[in-house]
């Protein structure tokens, strides 16, 4: 009765459970300004272990980090048509500091391929300098109309990788690159989250670019998540901004580039890939908490053992707390600890640290066992592969659920009532689906080779067009 009264069941409406289980597991908080964000410390510790996750592999793929300014001169944007048209209705504009009329407008930073690529034109010389790979973990502000915690909001923290190259070829290698060996692999092997990798429509791709690829995801409502995109940006932005380079034949070249990144909205992700209606479920690998020590009461031998147990776990490498907070009511405190998520929960009392147990509890299906005081924390430790695993096995299986295989565009409206449809990308482009799809608030989210792999573009005759509504 206490986990049923402290959320709002998500099967009775899901946004209102969303938003409480952002406040009651103390994720978040609005900001003073409509549309902003207060991430309190248990959000941003889940933040802290995405962004190392993230940038480990991001380094791995070559790529150093850098930090670029937050305002960004008006006529940086101008400069790419296709590129400020994308982002006009979102942008924040300073026009007084200092107590006076600026003499130029301030754009406060949407996306920062624009004063990178005039920073690029500055430091690129020769085809020696090249690939020029850099990343930004920063904040970006574009003007949200309908906020949502994590979600939607005017500003949000993320990752902006940039990177120049020599040749189409090697950029395109590069954005693909990305998409697979960073952002697939940690939302599927970490976040544990089943991700589509695809590529979008050029309805759907970034301003300025000439192809986008994502990671979408469904959540247990049925709708889709836009977990993170990677842009092949062509030329466009090297001819704007003269982002040019000798060749080994001493000819000027422009440079391919690319752009792509990952934000908070991937805590948005976690919740309704994972939540349920107790709260939170994070997978082992990210969570930064692994297992829980609670104390039940501090009677006998039970406060020396539960300072013992995780003592041990840390031995083990697992990221443990102990809470000895007996104070409040252990029911108090268990609720807290399901609504944050934590995988696993050692309960330790007295009177089964008597008889030499104590319970295990997984906080993913809820079972509870009794186990030897002197193997628990092996035991614990053991249980985070195993849940890593179920997690990423039940989301798929939800997801998979959720996906209909339709002919029409009609039955594809049908099908996005609550997940997603499939269909041939050329039946869809015949009936002009596109478009009618959007007359109902729906899009297609990316296309897939008939492989499962990457379209070869969007003439691609073997393509499959996932559509559904979207966050």
């Amino acid at each position: 009765m206490a986990k049923q009264s402290v959320l709002t069941p998500q099967g009775e409406d899901f946004p209102r459970w969303y938003q409480d289980v952002v406040a009651k597991a103390e994720l978040a908080d609005n900001g003073p300004v409509r549309g902003t964000m207060v991430i309190l410390p248990y959000g941003y510790a889940l933040w802290e272990r995405m962004q190392a996750e993230v940038d480990a592999r991001i380094k791995e793929a070559g790529a150093r980090n850098c930090y670029f300014p937050l305002f960004i001169p008006e006529s940086y944007l101008q400069r790419e048509a296709e590129h400020v048209e994308g982002f006009s209705p979102e942008l924040a504009v300073v026009t007084h500091a200092g107590g006076k009329e600026l003499e130029e407008p301030i754009v406060v930073r949407p996306t920062s391929e624009t004063v990178i690529g005039e920073y690029m034109a500055k430091w690129i010389q020769s085809y020696r300098d090249l690939p020029l790979l850099w990343n930004a973990w920063n904040n970006v502000v574009r003007w949200e109309l309908r906020p949502r915690l994590f979600l939607r909001t005017s500003e949000f923290l993320w990752q902006e990788g940039h990177t120049a190259h020599a040749s189409y070829e090697d950029a395109a290698a590069y954005a693909e690159r990305i998409l697979h060996e960073v952002y697939g692999d940690f939302m599927i092997e970490v976040l544990a989250i089943p991700v589509f990798k695809g590529r979008k429509t050029s309805r759907e791709r970034f301003p300025g670019a000439i192809n986008t690829l994502a990671c979408e995801a469904i959540m247990r409502d049925g709708k889709a998540l836009q977990m993170g995109t990677s842009h092949e940006l062509g030329q466009n932005f090297a001819r704007a901004f003269e982002i040019q380079f000798l060749d080994a034949g001493g000819q000027q070249q422009l440079c391919w580039t690319t752009s792509w990144g990952v934000s908070t909205r991937m805590v948005g992700g976690l919740i309704m890939c994972h939540g349920d209606d107790a709260g939170l479920r994070v997978p082992p690998r990210l969570a930064p908490t692994q297992v829980v020590v609670v104390l039940v009461k501090a009677d006998g031998d039970a406060g020396t053992v539960a300072a013992q147990l995780a003592a041990e776990l840390k031995g083990l490498g697992v990221r443990v707390e102990l809470d000895e907070r007996v104070d409040l009511s252990f029911g108090r405190r268990s609720v807290d600890w399901e609504l944050k998520g934590v995988p696993v929960r050692l309960e330790v009392g007295p009177r089964d640290v008597a008889e030499g147990v104590v319970t295990v509890v997984r906080r993913d299906v809820g079972t509870k066992q009794a186990t030897p005081v002197g193997s628990a924390a092996r035991e614990a430790s053991a249980l985070l592969e195993v849940i890593q695993a179920d997690m990423l096995a039940a989301a798929t299986a939800e997801r998979d659920a959720r996906i209909r295989e339709v002919a029409t565009v009609e039955e594809a409206v049908e099908a996005s009532s609550d997940g997603w449809g499939v269909m041939p990308w050329a039946v869809l482009q015949a009936a002009d689906g596109e478009s009618r799809l959007r007359e109902h608030g729906i899009t297609v989210r990316c296309l897939v080779g008939g492989d499962g792999g990457l379209p070869s573009g969007e003439d691609d005759t073997d393509a499959l067009a996932y559509v559904g509504r979207a966050y």
